[in-house]
């Protein structure tokens, strides 16, 4: 199945241009006027816009790939996915939970609610906005999470949502017979293999099991989406952190090496990119 790529530079709300030097030439972009001045207003717009890049990418036969600033728009890219006439379980993985409720948060941050918000739980705004329906929690599988604030621990030990610790376990823990939209934040790998991240946490996957779980997801043939939260490109000098989480991704949409890595003469990982196709 050919990839569709699309990249909306922004984190929430805020325009995140150091994104852009991901985009291959293939890529489309979701940058549209802002209207509105509130957070909620000009996400919603964003969260519209992959919704329905989505939804045309499966119409047209291809795999919608959505990488963005934050965890949020995973919302639209399932919204998208609804549209289309497609169920997915979601396989979540990250660093954080993302299952906090504007009652549970610590800090008030957006970007840590929105598996919560999918899942029918705290302010639907965004859910409601992106036209999308809850998915059953039956239906999640939230790895490895080792990143949880106490009361959003509770509720996720209280919900039905399928908690693997070790990554190990993900394939087992799928739902059976159903396509799959996983979401990559890639704070989900090892800070000692990706260490430009805005919320590194310590701990987590090293990179060889990342890539051996994103190529048994692969080898399922049932995934139908992925979404891709960056890290922090800024603070990423050497790109080390950029090479491996490009390796995983290509592992997740082709099962073997990274997409689009072409050979610099000085053997650096510079010119490293994800292209379609």
């Amino acid at each position: 199945m050919p990839n569709q790529f699309l990249l909306t530079p922004y984190l929430l709300h805020q325009h995140a241009p150091a994104l852009s030097r991901l985009a291959g030439s293939d890529w489309k972009r979701n940058e549209p006027t802002l209207a509105g001045n509130s957070q909620p207003d000009r996400m919603i717009v964003l969260h519209r816009q992959i919704s329905t890049f989505v939804t045309d990418s499966i119409r047209r036969g291809n795999r919608p790939v959505s990488v963005s600033g934050d965890c949020c728009a995973a919302i639209a890219v399932l919204a998208g996915l609804q549209h289309a006439g497609i169920d997915p379980a979601v396989i979540w993985l990250d660093a954080h939970g993302d299952f906090n409720t504007h009652e549970t948060t610590l800090t008030g941050f957006l970007g840590g609610m929105p598996l919560a918000m999918m899942t029918g739980r705290g302010d639907q705004t965004f859910v409601r906005g992106a036209s999308c329906r809850p998915v059953p929690d039956e239906d999640v599988v939230l790895s490895d999470g080792r990143d949880l604030d106490l009361p959003e621990r509770e509720l996720l030990r209280a919900s039905a949502v399928r908690h693997v610790q070790d990554p190990s376990g993900v394939e087992e823990a799928l739902p059976p017979d159903r396509p799959l939209f996983i979401h990559f934040d890639t704070d989900f790998l090892n800070p000692a293999d990706a260490p430009a991240m805005r919320y590194a946490t310590a701990g987590g996957p090293r990179l060889a099991d990342a890539l051996g779980l994103s190529a048994g997801l692969a080898r399922t043939n049932r995934i139908v989406a992925v979404s891709v939260t960056a890290w922090d490109l800024d603070g990423d000098a050497d790109r080390k952190t950029e090479l491996a989480c490009l390796q995983v991704l290509g592992a997740l949409l082709s099962g073997g090496a990274p997409l689009g890595t072409r050979a610099a003469a000085d053997d650096s990982t510079r010119g490293v990119r994800v292209h379609g196709g």
